[in-house]
């Protein structure tokens, strides 16, 4: 009993710290993804808070951190200025449609959690996991490049001279920092070190480097200063419950849903694979979803889960339940009491801590696989790298599955076989081998010879499996072939699943079928999940 209670004392101490450490880096990407959806920075920090917690304390993946994020801002933008364009006498309607977006996005993500419909992540194939960690790794690399622009006469420019060079030795300093302290103890977060170290520098070396309250400003907020989230009332006076309104948000709604579903899966994903546990995914999407609905009651933008601040917890020993809940009771405290203290927090001490986290997502072992892998998963893993980094998560996942299930299909297609044999009796046998689907049909037809075969035939089935409907109509027309020319044919070995359709499509098919005691007992494909899962026992 002492040895437990030392081990969840440790774990909450690693927990607390690590928790801290991911509030101060939540501050900047919250403002940052508020101002890219063109809403107030206050909307991004209250969606991070509200998120993060819910999430931490309902979700299914202990140790991942949610909050607003960039993949979701993209889209936002283009609802919050369509909305604004549908006030009249110049009233600004956008952040109400948000709102009312962002609780039917988490309704629908509920749904996905009641059907659960979180069990098909396991469906994406480990080279679209590994494109979609090296592109979101890309991401947010080009992303931080951002913030080495600075505003000169207006206009943004790159930092030049002086404040260019300490905006990179402060960087380097942060990331070697982080580098180095863990060689020397485990027992500190490397990560808070770095932040605390770096600002101390900056604030009594008076140093003239761009700030969290910078920052803030120079996007057009006021700063990081507010109360409580508050509950909006006004969705439901300013924006009408109507089917035009649900026309309009629907889409969009969809949309962030699936982005949102989709990168939090992948990341418990990724967080199962650091950690050697095993999340629970539907139960993932029901916390997201509740906490969508939540955020947009009380004027959040929105969210899912975030994989730079989920590495970030987790190599700083954040592992259970309580570092998400710290990070964000934290950016409340700091939201209602810190304000002034964190807008002094240097944006480089950041941008070091995530050029760190770039360089922990990157799957580097990419590159020394190239040539150990088939050419078709290094085009899989290179094409959601890509995509991830020119559109977004969503479609460069969707994309690399459907690339994977065409590559899949076809390379089963070619491994049906007939071995061709004759009885004594003058019987010619077919045994079919591998497995028999919409992909494969083609292939299975060639094998016959329906106009030079004898009178009898028997088409054997014990090392073949028939995956799906399309399958079943080919047998169907095969039996029609031989028959309209006046021949017999017989089915062996088809599995119970099979023959009940078969004999349902035509009473012929009872003469023709035999019924062996050894026929197989799988059954017949009823959803893609159980087709994948018949169709990989052929895999090499």
């Amino acid at each position: 009993m002492t040895e437990f209670i030392r081990k969840r004392t440790a774990n909450a101490k690693n927990d607390i710290l690590s928790g801290l450490t991911v509030a101060l880096a939540l501050v900047p990407e919250a403002v940052a993804f508020a101002f890219v959806a063109g809403v107030d920075p206050l909307v991004g920090l209250y969606a991070a808070f509200m998120i993060g917690l819910i999430t931490s304390v309902f979700g299914g993946r202990p140790g991942m951190i949610s909050g607003a994020t960039g993949a979701l801002a993209v889209v936002m933008v283009a609802l919050v200025a369509k909305g604004n364009a549908m006030g009249v006498e110049g009233e600004n309607l956008g952040l109400y449609y948000l709102f009312a977006t962002v609780i039917l996005m988490g309704i629908i993500q509920m749904l996905a959690g009641v059907f659960k419909l979180g069990k098909f992540v396991r469906l994406i194939p480990h080279p679209v996991m590994m494109g979609f960690v090296n592109g979101l790794a890309i991401v947010i690399f080009l992303s931080q490049l951002g913030m080495f622009m600075t505003v000169e006469n207006g206009q943004e420019v790159w930092m030049h001279g002086s404040k260019l060079w300490t905006m990179i030795g402060l960087v380097a300093l942060t990331m070697g920092i982080m580098f180095g302290l863990p060689k020397l103890t485990k027992k500190l977060p490397e990560a808070l070190i770095a932040i605390l170290v770096v600002s101390a520098i900056v604030i009594f070396g008076n140093l003239d480097v761009a700030t969290v309250g910078s920052f803030i400003k120079e996007g057009g907020g006021e700063g990081l200063k507010g109360g409580l989230p508050q509950f909006q009332f006004d969705i439901f006076s300013k924006v009408p419950f109507t089917f035009e309104t649900l026309k309009f948000i629907g889409p969009y709604a969809l949309i962030l849903a699936a982005i949102g579903l989709i990168e939090s899966l992948m990341t418990l994903n990724l967080i199962d694979e650091l950690t050697e546990t095993r999340g629970n995914s539907n139960k993932e999407c029901l916390a997201q979803g509740g906490a969508n609905i939540v955020t947009g009651l009380f004027g959040g933008m929105g969210g899912c889960a975030m994989i730079g601040q989920s590495i970030i917890n987790i190599k700083g020993g954040g592992r259970g339940r309580l570092s998400g809940i710290v990070a964000a009771i934290a950016l409340l405290m700091f939201i209602l009491f810190a304000s002034g203290l964190i807008e002094q927090v240097p944006i480089a001490a950041l941008v070091g801590v995530m050029f760190m986290v770039v360089i922990g997502t990157f799957a580097w072992s990419s590159f020394r696989i190239m040539n150990k892998i088939p050419g078709t998963d290094l085009f899989v893993l290179v094409l959601v790298s890509g995509l991830t980094v020119l559109f977004d998560l969503a479609i460069a996942v969707i994309s690399g599955v459907i690339v994977s299930a065409l590559v899949f299909s076809w390379e089963n297609a070619k491994r049906i076989r007939a071995r061709k044999r004759m009885k004594d009796d003058g019987t010619k046998i077919y045994e079919i081998w591998g497995p028999l689907f919409f992909g494969s049909i083609s292939a299975f037809n060639e094998k016959f010879d329906v106009k030079n075969d004898p009178n009898n035939v028997e088409v054997d089935f014990v090392e073949s499996r028939v995956a799906d409907h399309s399958a079943l109509e080919a047998i169907f027309n095969l039996v029609n072939k031989y028959e309209a020319e006046g021949k017999s044919i017989k089915l062996k070995h088809l599995s119970e699943d099979c023959k009940v359709l078969l004999y349902k499509s035509s009473p012929k098919f009872r003469e023709v079928i035999i019924e062996d005691i050894d026929d197989p007992r799988y059954h017949l494909a009823a959803n893609p999940e159980k087709f994948a899962k018949s169709l990989s026992e052929y895999k090499l």
